[in-house]
């Protein structure tokens, strides 16, 4: 399954997968899968917990982003080891607050605008269309026609969901809302997941597979729903 720009922002990767900032990346990569079978629901665990631990390898298995990470925490870790502000300073900074909270209003917006509706209207072309396609092949699924219109919906739906992934990366999450950006890591990986198994239905013709992917597509929706409220109450 591919990732996103981690949710984790607020959270250090290295303390999710239990390794020190100097680890190789293959000792990353080995603690990444171990905890993956630990947490994994099928292993007793919890979608929450594998969420976290897939945010923290979208930013320590890829070296540019890992790079990128190590060195805004050594930024911070400057800042926190400066001088104490003088109580001029304190002043302007309290002066300026109202105005910074208007500018992380300002991101969350546009993180809203720009990422999530995109990514919501491309997300509900997959999973509103579903139904439709479903009819259309119940009707005779081992009719070669059939089947390749269904086929031509999955590949595109695949599309879709790379163009999502896409806009995942295209911005960090704003601070407020790793929460929202959290379950919207779920719901596409709930479409993923589906669209792999209704790709396996089609080569084989397993009922299972069928069934599996139909279920995880209403999870999806519900997910999806979901997240259109809150980003209504976000928005008041």
């Amino acid at each position: 399954m591919s990732r996103f720009t981690s949710p984790a922002a607020a959270v250090d990767p290295y303390r999710v997968l239990g390794v020190s900032p100097q680890a190789s990346g293959e000792e990353i990569k080995a603690a990444y899968r171990s905890l993956v079978k630990q947490h994994h629901p099928d292993a007793g665990g919890d979608d929450t917990t594998i969420l976290a631990l897939n945010a923290a390898w979208e930013v320590l298995g890829d070296q540019d982003r890992r790079r990128r990470y190590d060195h805004h925490q050594a930024g911070r870790g400057q800042r926190r080891a400066a001088a104490p502000p003088s109580p001029a300073a304190s002043a302007t900074a309290a002066a300026a607050a109202p105005a910074a909270a208007t500018a992380q209003e300002e991101e969350r917006a546009t993180w809203l605008r720009q990422v999530h509706a995109p990514i919501d209207r491309l997300l509900g072309e997959v999973v509103n269309a579903f139904p439709a396609q479903l009819r259309a092949l119940a009707a005779d699924p081992y009719d070669d026609a059939v089947m390749d219109t269904f086929c031509t919906f999955l590949q595109q739906s695949q599309a879709r969901l790379g163009r999502v992934e896409t806009l995942y990366r295209s911005q960090p999450c704003p601070a407020g809302l790793q929460g929202f950006s959290l379950d919207l890591y779920h719901c596409l990986s709930l479409v993923k997941d589906a669209l792999l198994d209704l790709e396996r239905y089609t080569m084989g013709y397993v009922d299972s597979y069928l069934r599996d992917g139909r279920e995880l597509l209403r999870q999806a929706r519900q997910r999806r729903r979901e997240l259109q409220e809150n980003r209504r109450q976000l928005q008041r």
